[in-house]
């Protein structure tokens, strides 16, 4: 009698930069599922996006806060578990509330990612970063809120949780909880380090969920792991 062949892990198996667009009409056209990245400028977007992939410079990290000022796509190929492949495209959104570019061109970013998270119809998720040391700006719960009301489907993603120590750490989540879950009440929260890596398990088994990759429901504010 044959053993019992051992489940499939999931695992990401390749990523790679496909291109860059400043509209919403220059991005390829819609053929996979797509998951956002959005958040302030410094918030560690390409640090966390390169975690995630296993990749150190597919998403290239500046010193500059605000260097990203259109968006930006990756595919992403993955085996979920069981061992079936699948594919997902990752869209980086420029960051906000960097006052050293134009006015002008800070303009211009609002209307291009309230057009790609309204029309975008190959968008199944939004992640929204927020620095554990910073909290919940006006601008996230801004954005929060625009989700909620458009219905589109979000994580919560708390990054740089490395950089404070526990207490700190627990009484900021507990704020950014309370705070997050008042603009948008179902909100998924997974806390992250891109540093030690705590945290991108759980995100991934959210976006997987969020995108519906393995025929699951999205998640409930349960499903991460905050109270």
């Amino acid at each position: 009698m044959s053993e019992p062949r051992e489940k499939t892990s999931f695992a990401v198996l390749d990523a790679t930069f496909i291109g860059h667009a400043k509209t919403v009409e220059g991005l390829p056209p819609p053929m996979l599922a797509e998951v956002a990245f959005a958040g302030k400028s410094n918030v560690g977007k390409s640090s966390l996006i390169n975690k995630l992939v296993n990749r150190r410079k597919l998403v290239r990290t500046s010193s500059t806060p605000g260097a990203t000022r259109g968006l930006s796509l990756f595919r992403v190929r993955l085996r979920l578990e069981g061992g079936a492949g699948a594919e997902l495209d990752l869209v980086d959104l420029p960051g906000y509330g960097f006052a050293q570019r134009s006015k002008d061109e800070r303009r211009s970013w609002g209307p291009m990612i309230e057009g790609y998270l309204e029309r975008r119809v190959s968008l199944r998720a939004v992640l929204l970063l927020v620095d554990v040391r910073r909290g919940v700006a006006e601008e996230d719960a801004q954005l929060l809120a625009y989700l909620a009301h458009l219905e589109r489907p979000a994580i919560l993603v708390v990054t740089k949780c490395d950089k404070v120590s526990r207490r700190e750490r627990d009484a900021s989540l507990r704020a950014i909880t309370r705070d997050a879950r008042a603009a948008y009440p179902t909100l998924p929260i997974v806390a992250t380090s891109a540093e030690s890596g705590e945290g991108i398990p759980e995100l991934w088994k959210a976006t997987r969920r969020a995108t519906f990759l393995e025929g699951a429901a999205p998640p409930a504010h349960g499903m991460n792991q905050l109270p």
